[in-house]
């Protein structure tokens, strides 16, 4: 087993649903087989506009033949493991790449030292409460090298990867980044004296239900509107029409919260919003009714 990258670029010709598989073709299967069991990180090509880098980890549960396209297979994500990272992990930071082992830059699919690793996770999943430290300059690439530190850079970063309150944390920082802190629904963003902001981060689909931490399976909401939506009081179209369910006994109070337009306020990045494959579970889970 390995640590790996796969290379994802929204658009390409290749089916990829980051949070629950990822295809390629066959001449990379005997790469991606070494990654089954282990954790893989996710990167934009450098050529794509805004490359947004290093963007999520995930772990690899098993490689099946793809069921759509002969030649190509699928790498299927461990349910509940995909966890994106804010800050997103540039290509580069101070003018040297993050990942230094680049004999196979090139390549969709393609190992990852254990180095590399540690490091990109670091950089993409801050928390001071959780990560073990990477102290870069104290590095001995010749140590690194040594059987003992794999298995010593290893564990903890798993075992951070698994912690729930650490997914709690940066699913929250993720969700909050990615809507700018203003409630989805509301549109307001309101902050405490401490500096906290009001709005919580929401699954559509929760965890206990299968539900990715994905910023497309994510909402900022204020407490009141996280409230209803958790219970299908409000829903969502697929284009993003805020619903009130007919049952709702103050349907004047709670229009008069949603914000003007009657629609989601949604992220910038058309990759960060709401996925209708979560929107659609949402709404059935809930039996709406308009």
């Amino acid at each position: 087993m390995s640590f790996g990258v796969f290379m994802h670029k929204d658009g390409s010709i290749y089916y990829d649903v980051p949070w629950s598989h990822y295809q390629f073709p066959k001449i990379y299967l005997s790469r991606a087989k070494q990654m089954v069991g282990d954790w893989v990180v996710y990167r934009e090509p450098v050529k794509v506009a805004d490359s947004r880098g290093f963007f999520a980890v995930a772990k690899v549960d098993r490689i099946i033949p793809d069921p759509d396209e002969p030649d190509r297979y699928r790498a299927l994500i461990e349910e509940g493991s995909y966890l994106p990272f804010e800050p997103t992990v540039p290509h580069k930071v101070d003018g040297v790449p993050v990942e230094r082992d680049l004999a196979n830059a090139q390549a969709a699919v393609r190992p990852l030292s254990h180095a590399d690793f540690a490091r990109i996770i670091a950089l993409g999943l801050p928390n001071e409460d959780y990560l073990p430290r990477v102290d870069e300059p104290d590095v001995d690439e010749n140590t690194l090298r040594e059987e003992r530190m794999p298995f010593e850079v290893e564990r903890p970063l798993v075992q951070t990867l698994v912690s729930k309150p650490f997914r709690e944390r940066a699913f929250r920082r993720a969700v909050m980044h990615a809507y700018d802190g203003r409630c989805a629904v509301t549109g307001w963003k309101l902050v405490n004296g401490g500096g906290r902001l009001e709005a919580q981060a929401a699954h559509i689909r929760p965890v206990e239900h299968g539900g990715p931490d994905s910023v497309r399976n994510g909402l900022a909401l204020s407490g009141t509107a996280h409230w209803m939506f958790d219970r299908g009081l409000i829903c969502l179209s697929d284009d993003h029409d805020i619903m009130i369910h007919r049952k709702v006994n103050d349907r004047d109070g709670v229009a008069a919260i949603i914000n003007p337009s009657g629609k989601l306020i949604l992220p910038e990045r058309a990759a960060d919003r709401p996925h209708p494959k979560f929107l659609g579970w949402h709404r059935e889970y809930h039996a709406f009714a308009a």
